[in-house]
């Protein structure tokens, strides 16, 4: 019986644990256990297994359309070899690299990444800190051309999560820079500053597994001691409700669009730019508190 490749993160559940608990051992050691939060972390738990369960309910339904395309459309075939399999790898690398940025810079897919930004503290229960929206926000969608090419569907499925799985391990505090590495992975300071919210941080360090994209398009920026990384997101999420947590940006968006006085803000609230998208409501807030300020 072939092990069911969708359950890989859950298997690998035992293997962040340890590095959960190493992670608690050392800080605890600098006197450092104020990075940890314990709502904070069981909110992340909770977000989670919540992503799992909706992850596992989106691939019933987007494995058969991934297999369509597969057996249908395929334009190549590739034999079973290392060569493929890094070609794979390479391609959902890069894919996973616009998925990301895209996801910073529309608003349809911020709502459902802005979750795992949410949080103030940066450890590696962070990593476990997921949505369960992706799949209506569409994050299946981008790994579709990859089916297209003509890896098998359970291949592209057991890429996607490996590359998730690896990227937990970027996600603390006590590892500091790693030289040359940071030249060709994704690493702890690389992705210390795309959590950060400071304005030299935002919106860079896209990366899955590799950092060679960002450096190649232009989206890479180097951890500096001069300007430590402050977590979180600019607009704050104050809950430890992981289902709020969830909701709360998808609410907010479905508010502003609704409001907007014509379809360009309404397009604008749904698609733009977060900092756009905030412009919109900004200007919906203004109208409804003039009529008051007149009173």
């Amino acid at each position: 019986m072939k092990f069911p490749v969708e359950l890989i993160l859950l298997a690998l559940v035992p293997v962040f644990l340890l590095f959960v608990a190493w992670e608690l051992f050392r800080l605890r050691r600098q006197g450092r256990l104020s990075v940890y939060d314990w709502r904070d972390s069981a909110c992340c738990a909770a977000l989670g297994l919540l992503h799992q369960g909706a992850d596992k309910l989106a691939w019933v339904f987007v494995l058969p359309l991934y297999g369509w395309i597969y057996q249908q459309h395929r334009l190549f075939d590739f034999a079973d070899s290392y060569l493929s399999f890094f070609l794979l790898f390479l391609g959902q690398d890069f894919l996973y690299y616009w998925f990301h940025r895209v996801s910073h810079r529309v608003r349809w897919l911020w709502a459902a990444h802005s979750v795992h930004h949410s949080s103030t503290r940066m450890n590696f229960t962070t990593a476990f800190r997921q949505s369960l929206m992706y799949p209506l926000a569409g994050m299946w969608a981008f790994w579709l051309p990859l089916a297209w090419l003509g890896f098998p569907p359970q291949q592209v499925v057991a890429v996607v999560l490996l590359n998730l799985a690896f990227q937990f391990f970027v996600h603390t505090q006590i590892v500091p820079k790693l030289g040359w590495l940071e030249y060709v992975f994704n690493t702890p300071s690389i992705h210390r500053t795309h959590h950060a919210k400071n304005p030299r941080y935002i919106d860079h360090n896209y990366a899955g597994v590799l950092v060679v994209w960002d450096r190649l398009f232009g989206t890479f920026v180097e951890e500096r001691d001069s300007d430590p990384c402050e977590y979180g997101t600019v607009k704050p999420v104050s809950s430890f409700n992981p289902l709020w947590v969830s909701v709360v940006e998808w609410r907010d968006m479905l508010v502003e669009a609704w409001r907007a006085d014509n379809w360009r803000d309404r397009l604008v609230s749904l698609f733009g730019p977060p900092e756009a998208a905030e412009e919109v409501a900004a200007r919906q807030r203004l109208r409804v508190e003039a009529p008051r300020q007149v009173a």
